[in-house]
């Protein structure tokens, strides 16, 4: 496939040749419905693989699809029988995931806390949706890549699982901690069967998951001031990394994190 694909990165409208870098795969994306999932799912279906937008929010995901010519898949990555589910429909049409890329996430601002002020309920919420759901999704994901061969996982992570960038986040940034640790054990558990495990790091992106800071001009340029290249980070931005990492181009790429994020982690 080749086509054109407009760019949400520091040179957003800007139109960029597509390659077909991904024809031949099939990937699912969870949390595709919007922000940076549907920014990537958008762009892979761009390259020629065809995409599942795998979301609990159906409307979103059934828009995002029918733009891209994908497919929404129903999913509560909290829940494992929808995982379960989601994954063995798709295998009933032929649709086995090679390329799967773990992204649904919460940050509960406003609720979210140093650790000594902390609530439980949000503790195991956060933790529900970003480990437990990372959990959930790779565990069905390798088990239909094992039988097709192998494929590339992709994680998003954060930087606040490896640095200090969320003190007053301690149920977000243990959550994402611990997916930085899963992906490393799932790489090294599964390298010699054909599978590859990635995690990417992206910089403070402005998506609807950060509107509450997007819109706190105080607390949006603390956070961009710490951020070496100068600006916040667009889903354009983390695009080029998620293909190369699903394509075969990084076919000797696993247990590694990619940070993509304006040098904000090399302070």
């Amino acid at each position: 496939m080749i086509g054109t694909v407009v760019s949400g990165g520091a040179g957003a409208g800007q139109t960029r040749a597509m390659s077909g870098r991904l024809t031949g795969k099939t990937a699912l994306v969870t949390g595709a419905a919007a922000g940076i999932g549907r920014a990537v799912a958008d762009r892979f279906a761009a390259e020629g693989a065809r995409v599942a937008y795998a979301d609990r929010d159906v409307a979103g995901a059934e828009a995002a699809a029918a733009a891209s010519g994908g497919r929404a898949v129903p999913m509560d990555v909290t829940d494992e029988d929808s995982v379960a589910g989601g994954f063995a429909a798709l295998a009933a049409d032929g649709w086995v995931p090679d390329v799967v890329v773990v992204n649904a996430g919460v940050q509960l601002f406003g609720q979210d806390a140093e650790v000594a002020d902390l609530d439980l309920d949000v503790w195991r919420r956060t933790h529900e949706v970003n480990l437990t759901g990372a959990f959930l999704t790779v565990k069905h994901a390798v088990r239909g890549m094992l039988g097709v061969g192998g494929g590339s996982i992709v994680f998003t992570g954060s930087p606040t699982a490896v640095r200090g960038e969320g003190a007053e986040f301690t149920a977000y940034a243990s959550s994402k901690a611990g997916m930085h640790g899963l992906a490393r054990t799932v790489a090294a558990a599964y390298a010699r069967r054909g599978i590859r495990v990635n995690t990417v790091v992206p910089p403070y992106t402005e998506t609807g998951l950060v509107s509450t800071l997007t819109a706190d001009p105080g607390a949006r340029a603390a956070i961009v001031g710490r951020i070496p290249m100068g600006r916040a980070g667009t889903t354009g931005d983390l695009e080029g990394v998620m293909v190369f990492l699903a394509s075969d181009e990084s076919a000797f790429a696993t247990g590694a994190t990619f940070a993509v994020d304006g040098g904000m982690t090399t302070l």
